[in-house]
């Protein structure tokens, strides 16, 4: 039995963490700068990030490498780092959690390239698969104990990811999509086509995350649930709904609070593991924490 399927068979929930790019803009990340090179420039900040979220009660952290593929770090000029940036990212990680006293795992976390597929793009399927393959080797070599491919849109990316990954690894895969467009993903994929097709592909979890708010997140996963009711259905919401703040900058509705009855909310639409996306914070994830009846934050 693999980590993940291990700890899933000792809680009814597992707490995801909360959002990574919130919380390093707060610590001084400048707009449109990488957030990978902070594994190598600031691994202190990135470290405490993790470190507040494991000790508000997340069992599963995410690396800081979202964005760590090779085509997305090359609009940085940082794409022949790639695999230096990755396994920092899952070594922080790793280090962040040490002598927290209830189950922690760490997921590699892999986003989308930003390229549309071809014919509407440039991107051809061979050098996405690619490009995953080796995010995800220097992930596993960082100690990554899973994989978390999020926030794509697009059914044929996603699916690049997963066989990337299974060119390199074993390791169990979470596969999650964002379904911000009128309850579908961009590529107007329905949760209920999700969750068939990614499910067919060998995943240990499936989701929704990130999204157009509290609502349609719990929307998405429980239709997710209704269609796969045997499957590990995962609900990762940002922080309610996104306004103007001060100066320009974007902040979200969400209150810890607000979250804690999201948390109760995806537990009885199936979800069994249950994190927020961008807006949020440790305080959040404190609140949720509390509300699914952990006791040992």
């Amino acid at each position: 039995m693999d980590k993940l399927q291990e700890l899933l068979s000792q809680e009814p929930v597992l707490l995801g963490d909360g959002a990574m790019g919130t919380m390093l803009f707060a610590a001084g990340l400048e707009p449109g700068s990488s957030p990978e090179l902070w594994n190598v420039e600031h691994p202190d900040r990135v470290m405490a990030v993790h470190r507040a979220y494991a000790e508000a009660g997340s069992n599963l952290i995410l690396t800081n490498t979202f964005g760590g593929n090779r085509i997305r770090l090359a609009r940085h000029g940082l794409g022949e780092r790639t695999a230096e940036l990755n396994r920092a990212g899952a070594r922080i990680a790793r280090e962040a959690v040490a002598g927290i006293r209830h189950p922690v795992l760490i997921g590699g976390d892999i986003g989308p390239t930003g390229e549309m597929f071809a014919p509407m793009g440039a991107l051809e399927e061979d050098a996405a698969i690619e490009a995953f393959a080796e995010q995800a080797a220097a992930l596993q070599e960082g100690g990554a104990d899973y994989f978390q491919v999020e926030t794509f849109g697009d059914l044929r990316e996603i699916e690049a990811a997963i066989q990337g990954i299974r060119r390199v690894s074993s390791l169990p895969i979470v596969a999650t999509m964002s379904f911000d467009t009128r309850r579908r993903t961009m590529m107007g994929v329905r949760p209920e086509e999700a969750a068939r097709r990614l499910l067919a592909l060998g995943v240990a979890a499936i989701g929704s995350n990130c999204g157009a708010g509290l609502d349609d997140t719990l929307f998405t996963v429980g239709q997710m649930h209704q269609v796969e009711p045997g499957a590990v259905i995962v609900s990762k919401s940002n922080a309610g709904l996104p306004k103007h703040g001060p100066g320009g900058s974007v902040v979200y509705e969400g209150s810890p609070e607000m979250m804690a009855d999201y948390a109760l909310n995806a537990k009885e639409a199936g979800a069994r593991i249950i994190g927020a996306c961008c807006g949020s914070s440790p305080a959040h994830l404190r609140a949720m924490a509390q509300a699914l009846g952990r006791t040992d934050v």
